[in-house]
């Protein structure tokens, strides 16, 4: 390797500075072998430096309460129509139910959410219905966090009941939601967005909402779907974004922000035929994908210090190498995921602790049960 513009860009990343767009996207561009090794190791140390040793995990449960959904997105094997082959609502026994066996698991999380889809009201309310799902789980199971509605549900929602997002967002939290994830970001450029998923909401609503969950204290993650038709010019525009967000959580001193960020690699073997043909591969592939692990840590670590891979995506094997690459977080427990499987991912729906644990231990690091907000739960933490 002999390459003066990396070790000069990374040099300032391990002086602790941010980088600008442009010396993020020289390091996503990288192509060499010995470079892209270079840029994961300096990943790996400053994941060291911001985050620490430990690898944390997550007792979780996800609930995906119906596969109705108006939409068509261009990369989803998930949703159907009602009446459809495989379409499923869930009803408030059978959400009972799954959260009662996650709490016998031992789960501290449940993360919910569904289709977006016209017909579950009470009395004429989109709100109403959502509601009642907060409730039917938090009046069995206060001690739960509830981490749920996506900021596309969210906007479905508002538009439904002709609501401000912060009505909505302060009525769910009201009755039990605890933080909000991520999701639905996919790529932060509506080009991409046009393609992918026109009728989805646009780039900058995805951030409006999101910053006006922080603005009412509400904690958020963070997300991305790569490896599908953005541009490495795509992928730092959307880190640089979520930068942004953060740095204005701290700006306006927001008891609440985002608290890790989640890179979700494109798996398309079941996704709808055009996007498939376009990508032209069903599953991730690993080198690209841990670049862009290590690029976002060195990118994002300073603002956004925890980062998770989905093992869900790359297989337990691939998510320990993005261990090594910048990750401190190796997830939850899921022990059911019905969005991703469905698109014919690999990697299965219920890691038990003890793989998770067994998987840690392989890197010879040590490892923590946290809560969603990166609490550690107390006695769980194994010492080399």
């Amino acid at each position: 390797m002999n390459n003066k513009n990396l070790d000069k860009i990374l040099d300032r990343a391990l002086m602790g500075c941010n980088l600008t767009t442009s010396e993020g996207l020289f390091l996503l561009k990288q192509i060499d072998p010995g470079d892209i090794s270079y840029i994961c190791k300096i990943a790996d140390i400053l994941r060291q430096k911001q985050a620490g040793d430990t690898v944390t995990y997550v007792i979780n449960r996800n609930i995906n309460f119906t596969n109705i959904c108006e939409q068509h997105c261009g990369f989803c094997a998930f949703r159907r129509d009602p009446g459809e082959s495989g379409f499923y609502w869930l009803d408030w026994i059978q959400i009972i139910e799954k959260a009662r066996d996650a709490v016998n698991h031992g789960a501290t999380e449940i993360c919910m959410q569904g289709g977006l889809n016209p017909q579950a009201k009470i009395d004429g309310k989109s709100l109403s219905y959502y509601v009642k799902l907060v409730d039917t789980i938090k009046q069995e199971f206060p001690q739960v966090h509830l981490h749920a509605f996506s900021p596309q549900e969210i906007q479905f929602i508002a538009r439904q009941d002709e609501l401000t997002y912060a009505q909505v967002i302060m009525t769910l939290a009201a009755n039990g939601v605890d933080s909000m994830p991520g999701t639905a970001a996919e790529i932060l450029d509506d080009a991409v967005r046009r393609i992918i998923c026109p009728k989805k909401i646009d780039s900058e609503t995805w951030l409006e909402i999101v910053g006006t969950a922080h603005k009412l204290g509400l904690p958020t993650t963070s997300t991305m779907l790569s490896g599908h038709i953005e541009t490495p010019q795509q992928q730092i525009t959307h880190l640089e974004k979520l930068r942004s967000l953060q740095q204005n959580v701290l700006n306006q001193g927001y008891i609440a922000g985002i608290t890790e960020f989640i890179l979700l690699p494109f798996v398309g073997q079941t996704a709808p035929k055009p996007l498939r043909k376009r990508v032209g591969r069903d599953q991730p592939v690993l080198t690209s994908t841990l670049l862009l692990t290590a690029v976002a840590r060195i990118f994002l670590g300073n603002l956004i210090p925890n980062h998770q891979p989905s093992w869900v995506k790359l297989g337990l094997e691939g998510a320990i190498e993005a261990l090594k690459c910048g990750c401190n977080d190796i997830g939850g427990t899921l022990m059911e995921e019905h969005i991703t499987t469905m698109a014919g991912a690999m990697g299965g729906t219920f890691m038990k602790v003890p793989m998770l644990q067994t998987a840690v231990s392989s890197l010879n690091r040590p490892y923590q049960q946290r809560d969603t907000l990166y609490k550690p739960v107390l006695g769980t933490i194994r010492k080399l």
